[in-house]
């Protein structure tokens, strides 16, 4: 249910990242805990005035035949098993198509192909749309208002950091300053989720000032939905599927979790990479990614977002509708990242060839969908997939394939690029630029601040006065920019559009998409800096453990007597420090690694670690007066060395520890 790739809760994202952390702690000695992995699949870009496209390429029949020689090949090749894919046209359903298999047969009998008018999928993050719908509604009703403080509308109290309100706005705009959730994102027991439980209970931590950052947030639009079930007085689901769904005639669509029996046989089965069918999905905050939907219904109600009349009467009023469509912030609060692509109300920018394109991905752990809506030319496109594929980036590249496809196809369009900015003032805004980054969806007040550690950006200069980015943003691979306007970068042959903030001639932030951005990551957590400090410090723990039976051997095989026992109860309790700091950090991988895995992690287990973590640290202290000791009484150079080394090495894991909030009272992740 995360975006995209968000997700990418991107389930598979979040695995990667517990595996890399796993290398991290396990082999720090290596950088490979800092590699990439791409978080979203948009490709935005500002639009730019032009004349509408002429639709009459558009049709069924070459629409038709264009999936049917792109999606057949596709799933195979990727071994994905299914696709829905809908196509909307000036107020008609010009197409609905099936292709492969809603069940594969596999231990089960006969294969099922996909029907798009039977078939249910999860739309993961696709459901905000109904959200932000639903927020809009009751707007327009007047019953809740986009610039209240939500303090108004909630019946618990959130955590807050800054004294700004947060609104309805910043929810619906990714920008409220939430941290990332991962508990109860999505569960397999088929127990109905507690919206306000989910919500009230350990809620994120407030890390950014509220409309600063763009932050994609499962947690922020759920509250959102939360607020519309409260003020309403009827549970957001009912509310949903009186309100949108019934109203656009999506009839075969729920919010409801499990499924209701009449639908439960129509849900087409998720894969996982292997091809083995998963148990349907519980999303823990339903307004962010509960939706199940076939292709049909997603045609409907991209015709009610296009304000086509459809089902039982408009979702939205016309100036409402206008008011969801357009940027939901401005300068006012995003500075000059307002010049890059901005989220609307629950939209994602995503337009290409000059057309002006909204849409939003979703991701649940099997299924992966995507839909876009053309507002002016009165289209729109809406695919998902039951299945990852076998490789990473499949299911993000078969998305990209189709709507940007769809885009080059039937709306190529020209948009002329900026004149740009002088070479001189270019290759100054690049070396403010060049450093590395981290992405602004993260952890930052518990044990979770150590993902900071993987999917890192480079951002470095090029010719003099381009941006090398490794990787490029939304991307697995380098991208090379140029500033076609002051802090406005956009890709060398390509369309992706990218914005800075700077602050004292210093780049604080890059908007990269609607609802993404970079920052910089802080001195004292380069990877330049915390790699040979954890690395050499799990070196030097690891031998001193090793060292321990092995001493014990040779004294034993040569007649070697014992140490003296003055100094050993510092000996001793270095030792019991040594171990426990070895220890919390193979415990902390293992948490950490069944976390990203969406598996749940007991508190006692997190507690447990951080004692060991305490011990490790404050054995700082009896390693000092072992050190000590040992230069007082001249133990030799390779005593002095060793209990040298064991103190830089506990100082370090301390050091570590600390930075990375392992040690922090909240153990909410």
């Amino acid at each position: 249910m995360l975006r995209q790739d968000p997700a990418r809760p991107r389930a598979s994202r979040l695995r990667r990242l517990g595996a890399a952390l796993v290398a991290t702690v396990a082999v720090a000695a290596t950088a490979a805990g800092c590699g990439t992995a791409p978080t979203a699949m948009s490709v935005p870009t500002p639009p730019t005035p032009g004349a509408p496209a002429d639709p009459a390429a558009l049709n069924a029949a070459d629409v038709d035949a264009w999936l049917d020689g792109l999606l057949p090949a596709a799933l195979q090749r990727t071994g994905i098993p299914g696709v829905t894919v809908a196509v909307v046209r000036d107020g008609e359903i010009l197409t609905t198509r099936g292709y492969g298999h809603a069940d594969t047969g596999t231990g089960t009998g006969q294969p099922v192909p996909v029907d798009p008018d039977r078939h249910l999928f999860r739309v993961g993050s696709v459901s905000k749309l109904v959200t932000a719908v639903a927020v809009l509604q009751l707007v327009q009703s007047g019953d809740l208002d986009l610039d209240a403080d939500v303090d108004e509308y909630l019946d618990f109290t959130l955590p807050r950091r800054y004294d700004e309100a947060v609104t309805l706005r910043h929810l619906l705009t990714h920008t409220a300053g939430f941290e990332e959730r991962v508990a109860g994102l999505i569960g397999l027991d088929g127990s109905s989720p507690n919206l306000r439980a989910a919500l009230a209970t350990d809620p994120p931590e407030q890390i950014y000032r509220p409309g600063t950052v763009p932050a994609y947030s499962n947690y922020g639009n759920a509250l959102a939905g939360y607020i519309v079930e409260h003020v309403s007085g009827t549970p957001f689901e009912k509310y949903v599927d009186r309100n949108v769904l019934a109203r656009a005639g999506m009839a075969s669509s729920t919010f409801a979790q499990p499924l209701p029996p009449a639908l439960a046989d129509r849900m087409a089965s998720g894969y996982d990479a292997a091809g083995v069918a998963g148990p349907f999905e519980i999303v823990g905050t339903p307004p962010a990614g509960a939706l199940s939907a076939p292709a049909t219904d997603m045609a409907r109600f991209m015709l009610a977002l296009t304000g086509e009349p459809v089902g039982e009467g408009p979702l939205l009023d016309a100036a409402t509708r206008e008011l969801m469509q357009r940027p939901g912030l401005d300068a006012t609060s995003l500075g000059t990242l307002a010049d890059g692509p901005r989220m609307a109300l629950g939209l994602f920018d995503e337009s290409r060839n000059g057309r002006h394109i909204l849409g939003h991905g979703g991701d649940t752990m099997f299924f992966h969908s995507h839909l876009q809506i053309y507002p002016r030319e009165r289209a729109g496109i809406f695919l998902s997939l039951n299945g990852g594929g076998r490789g990473e980036l499949d299911s993000h590249e078969l998305r990209q394939a189709v709507v940007n496809g769809f885009a080059d196809r039937y709306f190529p369009g020209t948009s002329e690029r900026p004149a740009g900015v002088d070479a001189q003032t270019s290759a100054a805004h690049a070396a403010a630029a060049a450093g590395t980054y981290t992405d602004s969806r993260g952890f930052g007040s518990n044990f979770l601040t150590t993902m900071g550690l993987v999917g890192r950006t480079t951002v470095s200069v090029a010719d003099d006065h381009r941006l090398l980015f490794e990787p490029g943003p939304l991307s697995a691979t380098p991208a090379l920019y140029e500033e076609v306007a002051p802090w406005v970068w956009r890709e060398v042959g390509g369309q992706r559009t990218l914005a800075m903030r700077v602050t004292d001639d210093r780049v604080t932030a890059i908007s990269h998409d609607s609802a993404f951005a970079l920052l910089p990551v802080e001195p004292a957590r380069a990877t330049a800096v915390v790699v040979p400090v954890l690395g050499a410090s799990v070196l030097v723990l690891a031998l001193t453990v090793l060292s321990w039976p092995f001493g014990a051997l040779v004294r034993r095989v040569l007649g070697r007597p014992r140490r003296d026992p003055a100094g050993r109860t510092a000996r001793v309790l270095s030792r019991v420090a040594v171990a426990g700091a070895l220890l919390a950090l193979i415990g902390w991988a293992v948490n950490i690694a069944a976390v990203m895995g969406l598996q749940e992690v007991s508190a006692a287990s997190l507690r447990t670690v951080q004692v060991l973590q305490v011990i490790g640290l404050l054995g700082v202290l009896p390693a000092g007066v072992r050190l000590v000791d040992d230069v007082r009484r001249r133990g030799g150079w390779h005593r002095v060395a060793a209990s040298a080394l064991i103190l830089l090495a506990l100082a370090g894991t301390g050091w570590f520890a600390v930075e990375f909030m392992l040690l922090a009272p909240s153990i909410s992740y």
